[in-house]
């Protein structure tokens, strides 16, 4: 162990510099690209996704009543939930004020609501939650993902400690569904002991050269063996309490959802919504959505044909409506659409580059049609446009794209290292960043880089610095 601070630890680290940056266009593309693969087909006996999403339902159904509470009954652009507000809703909904609050964080973890600046506004999972089970399951793996930020760690235990055992939970998780079955918490302790020895193992440093002594000295701290069995309980409750597992006496056992998720992590894929027949009829959402599956060159033949069939200025006015939404991929894909329809829909991009959450976009598209290369177009970008820009694609990719895929997204950021882009990505504000970064720790193979990424989370969740 050296005495340096964990973000000079970082910086200094050479595996969490980023590599050169992809252009953000091609990052932004790579979303919708190379789509076509079918998907693995979940172990037997996995319960349907219709029956998972009602799993899911049920589990975040407080989280939905506040969610929808706050979006009817409320002012609009009312800020977060504080005290007067939660015993109102308290109230209203025949809960205790820390029902509330615990529903009110779960809604917030699992996109039911989104912050935008000192807003609160509905996700656009809420708008989708009775209609789209794919939605639902999304909804509940991105809770899943944020367990221990639902429960939070114990206060007396060092938070480097905590992170080694959210690091190894995946071990413990990956027991339990090759057990198909109630697993003993002893061999549960057994594995997640010897998870942290193999991390310790792993980032065992030998410092060169002279080190420079300590300011203060180190704050004692129980041996692991005695911090490890009420740290591997706080993981197990913290995972019931978003429905991943049951514990019984001495024993946990993971529920359908959490053997589902489980599945899904090990095999790196995510649901993905399957394109529906007739796009030239749908609206434009459905239509993009339709879309998201095509690789570019077919895509935009499928734009051109649903632009045909309108009158360009309802058509124009339709996607940016789209690109309004909460769903980052639609607005990305809205913005393709719209290079489509070229010319005649300057003036409402334009316009639309005074809303901050579709100015990157804007600016982007008004680049290249005034005849900029597309890879060199995001130069018209501020540092803060860019960064904000690179969250919202990073949410349509854990969205919609794979684990592999979030990965490589690293690449296309503009900051040369990880600890300076997670300090932007916190200042920018951008109502996905502790979705976004969640889910970048959980798909992450570099622990370091995961146990950074997890920190900065946390920090975002809590309004810490």
């Amino acid at each position: 162990m050296t005495s340096r601070k964990p973000d000079e630890q970082l910086a200094r680290n050479s595996r969490l510099r980023l590599v050169r940056p992809r252009p953000l266009t091609t990052a932004r593309r790579a979303v919708t690209d190379g789509r076509s693969r079918p998907a693995p087909r979940p172990p037997e006996g996995t319960p349907p996704p219709a029956e998972l999403a009602r799993q899911a339902r049920a589990v975040l159904a407080d989280a939905v009543r506040i969610a929808r509470w706050a979006a009817g009954d409320r002012d609009p652009g009312a800020g977060p939930l504080d005290a007067a507000t939660a015993e109102r809703a308290a109230t209203a909904l025949e809960l205790t004020p820390e029902q509330v609050r615990a529903g009110w964080d779960r809604a917030r973890l699992a996109g039911l609501v989104e912050l935008h600046g000192t807003a609160v506004r509905p996700g656009w999972r809420l708008q989708a939650w009775d209609r789209d089970d794919s939605a639902v399951q999304r909804g509940w793996v991105a809770l899943f993902d944020a367990w221990s930020l639902v429960h939070p760690a114990p206060d007396d235990v060092a938070a480097s400690t905590v992170a080694e055992v959210v690091e190894a939970v995946p071990q413990v998780l990956s027991l339990l569904q090759l057990s198909a079955g109630p697993v003993l918490v002893p061999a549960l302790l057994d594995l997640l002991q010897q998870r942290v020895a193999e991390l310790h193992e792993e980032r065992c440093e030998v410092p060169y050269g002279p080190q420079p002594a300590p300011v203060e000295p180190p704050v004692p701290e129980p041996p692991a063996d005695a911090l490890l069995p009420p740290l591997l309980d706080w993981a197990l409750e913290g995972l019931a309490a978003v429905g991943a597992l049951t514990l019984g006496k001495g024993q946990a056992t993971l529920t359908p959802l959490g053997n589902w998720a489980v599945w899904v992590k090990l095999e790196q894929i995510c649901v993905a919504a399957q394109s529906p027949a007739g796009n030239i009829e749908q609206s434009a959402q459905h239509m993009l959505r339709g879309c998201a599956r095509l690789t570019p060159g077919p895509a935009r033949a499928e734009y051109r044909a649903w632009l045909a069939a309108r009158t360009v200025g309802s058509a124009v006015t339709e996607l940016l409506a789209v690109a309004r939404g909460e769903d980052a991929l639609l607005r990305g894909l809205a913005f393709e659409a719209l290079r489509v329809v070229g010319a005649p829909a300057e003036g409402e991009v334009r316009a639309a580059a005074t809303d901050s959450s579709l100015r990157p976009y804007a600016l982007l598209w008004l680049a290249e049609y005034e005849g900029a290369d597309p890879e060199d177009a995001a130069e018209v970008l501020t540092r803060e446009e860019s960064t904000w820009l690179w969250v919202d694609t990073a949410a349509a990719v854990a969205d919609h794209g794979e684990s592999d895929l979030l990965v490589r997204h690293l690449d296309s950021a503009v900051q040369g290292n990880v600890p300076t882009l997670l300090d932007e990505v916190r200042a920018v504000g951008h109502p996905r960043t502790v979705q976004v970064l969640v889910a970048l720790a959980a798909a992450h193979p570099d622990p370091a880089l995961a146990k950074a990424v997890r920190r900065a989370a946390f920090q975002v969740h809590t309004g810490g610095a």
